[in-house]
């Protein structure tokens, strides 16, 4: 099946396990190899602190924060074109 013939859901499903296996590997290399140990720093994308909604009955907390390290972003390039290609 080519990329155009698989649905959107699935290149997601791709995108974030290749993220995380990209991280999980990172985090893996940079803790044991102390030349490599650039692989395991990250940078925080998001917020802070979550935003606390207080409806009396309800109290809704949200809140999103992305780390992403060199590893993550190629893991999922890979997870990209393994999409486009298979």
């Amino acid at each position: 099946m080519r990329g155009a013939e698989k649905g959107k859901s699935f290149l997601w499903f791709l995108i974030i396990l290749g993220a995380i296996c990209g991280s999980l590997v990172g985090d893996a290399i940079g803790n044991n190899f102390s030349f490599l140990n650039f692989f395991k720093n990250s940078y925080s994308v998001g917020m802070t602190e979550p935003v606390v909604l207080n409806l009396k009955v309800l109290v809704l907390t949200l809140g999103v924060k992305f780390s992403i390290n060199i590893m993550t972003i190629i893991g999922i390039i890979v997870a990209i074109i393994l999409y486009r290609r298979y």
